[in-house]
């Protein structure tokens, strides 16, 4: 809990902040100064708290914020009440190393099922320094001595540690991609085969047995892999370029994110909305 808060004297003077309704501006002046505020300009704000504090009814705070939202200046997610005011960081930076450690520490508890956290972390993450945030991972994939003991781990007979692993959950894996990405072409049923289906295995066989960092696996166990996968899909599900939304590409699948080479790619982070974390 923060003990003030700042607000410039040119808010007055913004058109996007004359354009807001009489409660969007009373809400706006409400999230700058209020004591759940954070230095990282997202937070946990349920409804309880604007209305005691403001003397509001719920229906009062949900237009209120549908209004900012419309106008681009706050983002809320009804599921966890997480709020982020768009340009908070842009216009308050950390001033220091101790204030850029807090907001970090802060930006990564944002909870991962909040329906605007990867374009918080895609249009935040970069500022606060914090590489490759939805993953959690920015190390490259296989490099060749990785690939070839990892090709030897699979050539060698029963009882090897490739064995061992368990075996990829194809259906389980393509109902998580359908559940972050509906507006994706979807597998028809019962034609998740061939080549897509070999690749989606050899995926899932590097998150098991590769290191993310020295002793640490990208994921130990069948769990952490599955929870790996939902993250990434969560990832793409926030960028424009993935998802179609900017109108460069429409040829992102499931069969096209688990091809090695665009794996890689999503797993470091290069589909982010440069254009929209620089705005």
């Amino acid at each position: 809990m923060r003990d003030y808060g700042k607000v410039y004297g040119r808010i007055w003077e913004s058109a996007d902040f004359r354009a807001l309704s009489d409660d969007g501006r009373m809400l706006v002046m409400y999230l700058l100064t209020c004591q759940h505020g954070t230095i990282s300009g997202a937070f946990r704000l349920p409804d309880g708290y604007v209305c005691e504090d403001m003397g509001w009814d719920a229906e009062r705070v949900s237009k209120g914020f549908a209004n900012l939202s419309e106008k681009g200046f706050a983002n809320r997610c009804e599921t966890t009440k997480w709020v982020w005011i768009v340009k908070f960081l842009q216009w308050n930076p950390p001033e220091n190393p101790n204030q850029r450690k807090a907001a970090v520490k802060q930006a990564l508890g944002v909870p991962e099922n909040c329906s605007w956290r990867s374009s918080f972390m895609a249009t935040c993450g970069q500022s606060l320094g914090i590489e490759n945030p939805s993953l959690t991972v920015v190390e490259p994939l296989l490099n060749q001595k990785q690939k070839q003991k990892q090709e030897q781990k699979q050539d060698n007979p029963s009882g090897s540690s490739a064995d061992k692993l368990p075996p990829c959950p194809h259906q389980e894996i393509i109902a998580l991609y359908g559940q972050h990405l509906p507006m994706l072409p979807q597998p028809k049923p019962g034609l998740w085969t061939g080549q897509r289906a070999k690749h989606l295995a050899a995926r899932w066989r590097w998150l098991l047995t590769t290191e993310r960092k020295p002793g640490v696996l990208y994921a130990k166990d069948a769990a952490e892999a599955l929870d790996f996968l939902g993250r990434m899909f969560a990832y793409v599900a926030g960028s424009d370029f993935l998802t179609g939304k900017s109108g460069k590409f429409t040829g992102c699948d499931l069969g096209w994110l688990v091809n090695e080479e665009n794996f890689a790619k999503v797993v470091q982070g290069n589909y982010e909305n440069r254009e929209r974390a620089a705005a």
